[in-house]
């Protein structure tokens, strides 16, 4: 579909982070460098890191992390790849949720986890201070204001620029912008799976970037039309559902994982497909239905 030349994020455009960073709208989100389960070093260390070198070459200068995978893995294979980062590279990485064991995840965002846990990630990536450090998701047992005081002291010690959230409600964000500028809202979401269309409305009044996760939730119904779409195109359904992303808002900057270079340079190939309004509200209508039908 796209000879080499053409093959780059940047393709996509741009958004700003907090008016202060402008990163193409096409990221690499790591989680899927671990090993299974999000748990341990991953099979193929030399493809892991040949993935992220790759992911830089092809103009992505976004990377989202977590503390939380692998434990600690994707961090240090981030900084064993690229470090030291060329200019521009922002990783954005998270804490507030736990890794005990293989697909398991349990909470603390209390403000000493959250310490240390900015400490810990610092350390891994080999930064003096963190771009963008998001709250990997609200903690039922800890006040969620005291979770977002902690990162703005810590914005204010240095050790974080732009702070971010995680799995959220619009309510969510306006009590967290009351203590903080918030520059980012990551919540799964994609074509098919449009529970959070109401924040991604908001994040575009407010110009705060909102990072899809999941970007591929797909019923079998909307695997169909994007099947159909995908052979109008000459493209893979994959590189479809993150065009209509794209084309969803002017925020929206969407992440997917791979542990394949292969996948990743299908991924930033779809940075220069272009979708047509019929068939953006085709592919949005199947996701409506979906919805309707799950309530």
């Amino acid at each position: 579909m796209n000879n080499k030349k053409e093959l780059s994020a940047s393709a996509a455009g741009d958004v700003s982070l907090g008016g202060e960073i402008l990163v193409h709208r096409l990221g690499f989100g790591a989680m899927r460098l671990t090993g299974a389960g999000i748990w341990g070093p991953p099979k193929d260390r030399k493809r892991a890191l040949a993935v992220l070198r790759r992911a830089v070459e092809l103009g992505i200068d976004f990377i989202d992390t977590a503390d939380s995978y692998g434990p600690n893995v994707s961090e240090e294979l981030i900084a064993e790849a690229l470090f030291p980062y060329q200019a521009g590279l922002v990783i954005a990485t998270k804490g507030g949720w736990n890794r005990p064991g293989p697909d398991q995840w349990t909470h603390d965002a209390s403000p000493s986890h959250l310490r240390n846990a900015v400490e810990g990630s610092l350390k891994r990536l080999r930064l003096d201070r963190i771009d963008v450090y998001q709250l990997h998701i609200p903690d039922p047992a800890v006040s969620f204001e005291a979770s977002v005081e902690t990162l703005a002291q810590l914005q204010n010690e240095g050790k974080i620029r732009l702070i971010g959230l995680s799995n959220v409600t619009r309510e969510h964000i306006e009590r967290a912008r009351k203590i903080v500028p918030i520059v980012s809202v990551q919540n799964r979401y994609s074509f098919a799976d449009r529970e959070w269309d109401y924040v991604v409305d908001y994040c575009e009044r407010n110009e705060i970037a909102f990072i899809p996760w999941y970007p591929l939730g797909a019923g079998k119904v909307a695997g169909e039309v994007l099947d159909r779409i995908a052979q109008a195109h000459r493209a893979s359904p994959t590189q479809i559902a993150l065009a209509w992303l794209l084309k969803r808002s002017p925020i929206m900057l969407p992440i997917p994982g791979t542990s394949s270079t292969e996948h990743l340079e299908q991924n930033v190939a779809a940075a220069s497909l272009r979708l047509t309004e019929e068939e953006y509200e085709k592919l949005a209508s199947v996701g409506e239905l979906a919805m309707t039908q799950s309530q």
